[in-house]
């Protein structure tokens, strides 16, 4: 699965901590933590919010686009 390998890279790349990610997205820790181990996905509310915050294309963290903004 792309998804939690990208997330994972785009989150290390931000410069933020999952617990400030968490903060800004109102969610818990373990949420981040579950995408970055692929046991699930966010809603696509926080998805946009996550790109947004990230600076990162939703097609790049869903797998349709190879390139990364960062």
């Amino acid at each position: 699965m792309l998804f939690k390998e990208r997330i994972s890279y785009a989150i290390k790349s931000s410069g933020l901590t999952q617990k400030e990610i968490a903060k800004e997205l109102n969610i818990s820790e373990g949420n981040i933590t579950n995408w970055k181990k692929g046991e699930n996905l966010p809603s696509i509310e926080i998805l946009y919010k996550l790109c947004i915050l990230l600076n990162e294309s939703s097609d790049y963290l869903l797998g349709l686009d190879e390139y990364s903004n960062l």
